[in-house]
């Protein structure tokens, strides 16, 4: 079974390495949608795959240290496309929630990243 509890966040970024004259070169910003998956068995006695005030304290801090910054400024993110943001998102819930399953990274209403780790 999967569960899945979804957050936002506002972050500014530019992309460094597009080529001069493309608009993600500049500073700019959007608002991210990330919907966190959960994969595992129902707990027999409480029956439920996993509590999701457990959830949301794991993903709290980490929306906590994206949420309206220059995420250029958050090393590991010094190039934050969609795709590095989502991955580094991963990176640090991964460790805390082995039963991690996918994560859904929306930039804007109609563009965004679905990652599985690798």
């Amino acid at each position: 079974m999967q569960i899945f509890k979804t957050f936002t966040f506002d972050s500014a970024h530019f992309l460094p390495n597009v080529p001069d004259g493309h608009k993600c070169k500049n500073i700019h910003g959007h608002t991210y949608h990330l919907k966190v998956i959960i994969e595992g068995k129902l707990e027999d006695r409480l029956q439920w795959v996993m509590d999701f005030a457990d959830l949301k304290k794991v993903i709290k801090p980490i929306i906590d240290t994206v949420d309206h910054q220059l995420l250029n400024e958050i090393p590991g993110l010094e190039n934050p496309t969609c795709e590095r943001i989502g991955v580094w998102i991963w990176d640090q819930i991964k460790p805390q929630i082995p039963q991690l399953k996918r994560i859904e990274l929306h930039e804007t209403p109609t563009s965004g990243m679905i990652y599985e780790g690798e």
